[in-house]
């Protein structure tokens, strides 16, 4: 299953600091857009412009889930890992690649992979 056991989670927790948004509400929000019905998915954007909208995007929830893994020290790292990689190999099946999509952002950092699938636009 993934799930973090009672102890990874409670490590999490306890690690996250003063984060906006808790590891089990980002991992909550990345499971159910993979539980949207339909073989192949697109993200969509938040339509808010409020900070506190953008996790309506999956892709700003992957962000957030990448911020929040690093912060872990790294004895904690392994079980949301586990996590995060079932849900990663899930999310790359059910969307498709944007051939379009430019690989680096304005300020050319390159931009993760999740950042770079097909959304509802396309």
């Amino acid at each position: 299953m993934d799930r973090l056991s009672p102890a990874a989670s409670a490590e999490a927790h306890w690690t996250a600091g003063a984060r906006l948004h808790p590891l089990g509400d980002l991992l909550r929000r990345y499971r159910a857009f993979l539980r949207s019905p339909g073989s192949r998915l697109r993200l969509t954007y938040a339509v808010c412009p409020a900070p506190s909208c953008a996790i309506d995007d999956v892709a700003e929830v992957r962000d957030e889930l990448a911020e929040a893994y690093r912060a872990l020290p790294p004895a904690a790292r392994r079980a949301p890992g586990r996590v995060l990689r079932r849900l990663d190999a899930e999310f790359r099946r059910r969307t498709a690649p944007d051939p379009d999509a430019p690989p680096t952002d304005r300020a050319g950092v390159p931009r993760p992979w999740w950042h770079r699938r097909l959304d509802e636009d396309a």
